[in-house]
């Protein structure tokens, strides 16, 4: 997780609208979210800040909440802010921050915003940039692509029943609504960005949304960004956009996710910062081969709950002492803690294998058992630590090991050939949230 930036706030008329700023480019964006956002759980999402990481890796970021949604100041339910109000949420936003001209970037329902934003004000609007939006939001005879009214309603009555539980995920991100983590998130950031009363009222407003007069008054560069399979806004509503926009910019890519953070989010904010800038600049992240591992202490619960607080906090700082030794003697670098389990990385898939087993066998001697998984492959380094996706496999391998169990994917048993380490195969395994099967491998005691 990213350390948060710096929460302020600026003055719409008579409410506070929560900012932050990030990076310090010479150019300004300010990202407009969808329709419930929080400034500062943007970043318990390691996808989402490495997304934003990436904007204000070559500009000035500027995100920001709505008044009614996150940090902002609250709303009655039945004054849910208009277009025109937004509007000028986002001009006390740029005056706060003394931006003069900033390029929009409008997701999901922060789109028609946007739109009418830089046709009213194109003095401060230097491109826009709208991912995975739309200029209506309902079905009519002439917009095909809109919510269909029937269905529309028994959404809301489903999105009302159900939100902070996750709901909705599906639709807004289908590649991961089977993936646990995932769905705690979404239903954390639900219950505290926005209550479900003024969420319905949102989405409803949603429906009633149609920005189609002001596209031809829009003189500013366009990018559009959408994808091929999202099941909130059908891409024929991007190829209507791009085509009524005088200028405009397509991209189409390949995802059934709506959730712009995910599936091809890379290619995206290349296509992105091309098109803001003229060029592509190196990100300040380098690409490695790291062996990453994760390891935890088994039954943690019930063992906390057999010895007591007091006992367990000294046995949770023995256990650190013990497994830092390892690291140190195995050349690991520990990344992370968190409650009772460890984050590393290794430059050798087999000395990693050989710390898992001290470590194992230290813990053994303090009367608890680790469970443990490690994965080899390409990270990406973001301020000094790896991630990516070798990362979630990692996670993803200890998550599947039993206790006392140190599991690692065949990736990491093949290149540990010839070390004298031995394995047991545990077959073919799914890894929530990755793709394909998994052959993971246990080693031998």
């Amino acid at each position: 997780m990213a350390s948060t930036p710096e929460t302020r706030y600026a003055k719409s008329g008579r409410y506070h609208i929560a900012y932050q700023v990030i990076g310090g480019g010479p150019l300004d964006i300010v990202l407009v979210p969808g329709f419930v956002s929080h400034v500062e759980l943007y970043w318990d999402d390691p996808l989402l800040s490495r997304y934003l990481q990436r904007l204000a890796s070559f500009a000035r970021l500027i995100v920001f909440d709505k008044r009614g949604t996150g940090m902002s100041d609250p709303v009655p339910v039945q004054d849910l802010p208009t277009l025109e109000e937004r509007m000028d949420d986002v001009r006390a936003v740029m005056d706060a921050v003394g931006s003069k001209r900033a390029a929009l970037m409008g997701v999901s329902e922060g789109g028609p915003m946007c739109l009418l934003f830089a046709a009213t004000y194109p003095e401060r609007t230097a491109a826009l940039v709208l991912a995975h939006t739309f200029a209506r939001g309902a079905w009519a005879e002439d917009y095909p692509w809109g919510a269909d009214p029937a269905k529309s309603e028994a959404l809301l009555e489903r999105v009302e029943s159900g939100w902070g539980t996750g709901v909705m995920l599906s639709g807004f991100a289908p590649s991961y609504a089977a993936d646990k983590e995932h769905r705690e998130r979404w239903a954390r950031f639900q219950r505290r960005a926005c209550s479900p009363g003024a969420v319905v009222g949102v989405l409803r407003m949603v429906y009633q949304i149609d920005a189609r007069p002001v596209l031809p008054a829009i003189t500013v560069p366009t990018l559009v960004i959408h994808r091929d399979r999202d099941r909130m806004f059908p891409i024929g509503g991007a190829r209507f956009l791009a085509q009524s926009i005088r200028g405009a910019k397509l991209v189409e890519s390949q995802s059934p996710d709506h959730f712009f953070w995910l599936g091809p989010a890379d290619a995206e904010l290349d296509e992105i910062e091309l098109f803001l800038t003229g060029e592509l600049h190196p990100h300040g992240a380098d690409r490695i081969l790291a062996t990453v591992l994760f390891a935890d202490i088994a039954g943690s619960t019930a063992k906390a709950a057999d010895v007591g607080d007091a006992r367990w906090r000294e046995l949770l700082e023995r256990f650190y002492t013990l497994a830092r030794a390892q690291l140190q003697r195995f050349r690991g670098r520990e990344i992370d803690t968190a409650g009772d389990g460890l984050y590393a990385a290794f430059d050798g898939p087999a000395r990693a294998v050989r710390c898992m087993e001290a470590i194992r066998a230290g813990a053994a001697s303090l009367g608890c058992e680790i469970r443990a998984g490690a994965h080899t492959g390409e990270c990406e380094v973001i301020n000094g630590k790896p991630g990516g996706i070798a990362v979630h496999i990692a996670a993803r391998v200890a998550g599947l090991a039993q206790p006392s169990e140190l599991l690692v994917s065949g990736t990491v048993k093949d290149l540990v050939a010839g070390s004298g380490l031995a394995f047991e195969d545990r077959g073919q395994r799914e890894l929530k949230g990755v793709p394909g099967d998994w052959r993971l491998y246990a080693v031998k005691a």
